[in-house]
């Protein structure tokens, strides 16, 4: 389950040349769920990255805290508040890295999940619109997860779904078949990502420092000649 985000500074020109930017990428060394960060989301036929509350939020919800910041793949078309997301309005958030915990006999260590070249990831997202008061509106959303590939299973049962950045417009469209675009929801390919240890900093969400990030043990990535 993705519990923290990796946001570094990243060249969304290059990642998605068409972007348009309604508001600058929101960066954060340890981003907690409940907060706002920048996704990417179609508006009159073009991607735009804007801000969002990353908990899907939908009109009837009271209690900001029960929010989900995530939803499960299989999931989407079993429950209405992530069904009517699906079908209409997809994101994607971009990131350099997402936290997960593996347990130990005394603790749970922090890792980051990341590209094994380092390079910019696009979660797949779902989003919504809510009230914040009888005239103004905003956006939420929710990370899609997936079950992870079996070489990063030791570290969690399940990571953010990956849109490649050349399926980006059709995981975008609403117009995109429901098959099509459940189809893009699947694990990573085992060479793609890869986890490095990092420091316990990274539990107290208030703590934003470079050190959060910051490797303290070599890189876990899959090599072929042990498949």
């Amino acid at each position: 389950m993705a519990g923290r985000l990796y946001i570094p500074s990243l060249d969304m020109a290059r990642l998605l040349p068409e972007l348009r930017h309604e508001a600058p990428l929101l960066t954060a060394t340890n981003l907690a769920p409940r907060r706002p960060v920048s996704h990417v989301k179609l508006e009159a036929g073009a991607a735009c990255l804007t801000r969002v509350f990353w908990g899907l939020t939908p009109s009837w919800l009271k209690v900001l805290d029960h929010a989900p910041h995530c939803a499960r793949a299989e999931s989407l078309d079993a429950r209405p508040m992530f069904r009517d997301a699906f079908n209409g309005r997809r994101s994607l958030v971009p990131v350099g890295g997402v936290y997960v915990w593996k347990s130990q006999p005394r603790f749970k260590q922090p890792f980051l999940v990341t590209r094994v070249d380092r390079g910019p990831m696009l979660l797949a997202g779902i989003w919504c619109r809510y009230h914040t008061d009888l005239t103004e509106y905003a956006d939420s959303m929710a990370l899609v997860t997936v079950p992870t590939n079996g070489f990063l299973a030791p570290l969690s049962d399940r990571l953010p779904a990956l849109i490649d950045a050349a399926d980006a417009m059709r995981w975008l469209d609403p117009e995109t078949p429901h098959e099509t675009a459940q189809a893009l929801l699947h694990p990573a390919p085992r060479e793609l990502l890869g986890a490095f240890p990092v420091s316990r900093r990274v539990n107290d969400p208030a703590n934003q420092d470079p050190a959060c990030a910051h490797p303290t043990g070599p890189m876990l990535r899959w090599n072929e000649q042990e498949k």
